[in-house]
């Protein structure tokens, strides 16, 4: 399997990625997945792990920054802006679409925590991925409003536009606006704000176990507004008959989220548990990467033969 660094463009912004490639390209243009990573993550993350191990059953995969994070361009930097991650998806199907190795007919998509969500629509805006696929799939304008395990008060939200609109007039005036911090200094101060869910965060993005110096540690604030009026589910119905395969874990917090989402859709889905694993422990631990591997090889190799 060989990894080369590539960049394409997204709505004008440069987008740095990663293309994985098979052993083997023997036989014609191969399918290709589109990989999107966590919220707050990067390439060398966790998507760069799901998308190198795909490569190792064949597929083209192609792993990459969202703009304004990562090693790709724009401004202003750590800015979640839900409506670009869209795009981004999309511009990584058009970048794949220019590869003579790739078979532009049997590209798929795998969205990852936030990217599980922003995955959804825009597979339903563009009939170009022809399957759908999640791991721990978030809504982050959900996570946000609700909270991971969906109780959360909604003052909380509240107080939160109030203070991305207090960025927004500190900018205006000239003024350095502050930053919304993701994390806390301890793990057990993670623990205390978050729960274990909290605690698996902390541990995944700030110790050696996954930390990486471009993962974000801070959004700009006015992406908690250009949250506000996101909806990931939206566009669920626009899959039609293009199927969908949901992967989330018996434990995880989070998995609300992927009931209500595969609800919504209204084509062939298959909703799929990894017993044991909580929503971070899909992100890199072997015993449960594994199977969740091996479940996207059986789908993708199955729905991408169908579009020949």
């Amino acid at each position: 399997m060989m990894r080369t660094d590539v960049t394409f463009d997204s709505a004008g912004i440069a987008l740095a990625g990663h293309l994985y490639t098979p052993p083997s390209t023997a036989g014609g243009p191969r399918p290709a997945i589109v990989v999107g990573h966590p919220g707050s993550g990067v390439k060398e993350q966790a998507a760069g792990l799901y998308a190198s191990r795909l490569a190792e059953q064949g597929f083209i995969t192609l792993a990459f920054d969202a703009a304004h994070q990562g090693e790709s361009g724009g401004t202003p930097r750590d800015l979640e802006d839900p409506a670009q991650r869209v795009e981004d998806l999309k511009a990584a199907v058009s970048y794949l679409t220019t590869l003579p190795a790739v078979n532009p007919d049997r590209i798929g998509a795998l969205g990852i925590c936030a990217s599980g969500g922003y995955v959804l629509p825009a597979a339903g805006g563009d009939h170009r991925i022809k399957a759908v696929a999640t791991v721990s799939a978030v809504d982050v304008a959900r996570q946000f409003r609700f909270g991971a395990d969906g109780t959360q008060d909604p003052t909380v939200f509240q107080g939160m536009l109030g203070a991305a609109a207090d960025a927004r007039t500190a900018t205006a005036r000239g003024e350095q606006a502050p930053a919304l911090e993701l994390f806390p200094a301890s793990v057990e101060q993670a623990r205390a704000m978050g729960g274990e869910h909290g605690a698996e965060g902390f541990e995944y993005y700030r110790t050696p176990r996954a930390q990486h110096p471009r993962a974000a540690s801070f959004l700009d604030w006015t992406s908690i507004d250009r949250m506000a009026g996101f909806d990931a589910f939206a566009l669920l119905p626009l899959l039609g008959r293009r199927p969908l395969l949901m992967i989330a874990g018996t434990r995880a917090v989070t998995s609300w989220m992927t009931v209500e989402a595969f609800q919504k859709a209204v084509g062939p889905k298959e909703c799929h548990w990894i017993d044991g694993a909580s929503h971070v422990d899909l992100y890199d631990k072997d015993q449960y990467v594994t199977p969740a591997v091996q479940k996207l090889t059986d789908f993708f190799t199955t729905e991408l033969d169908r579009r020949t």
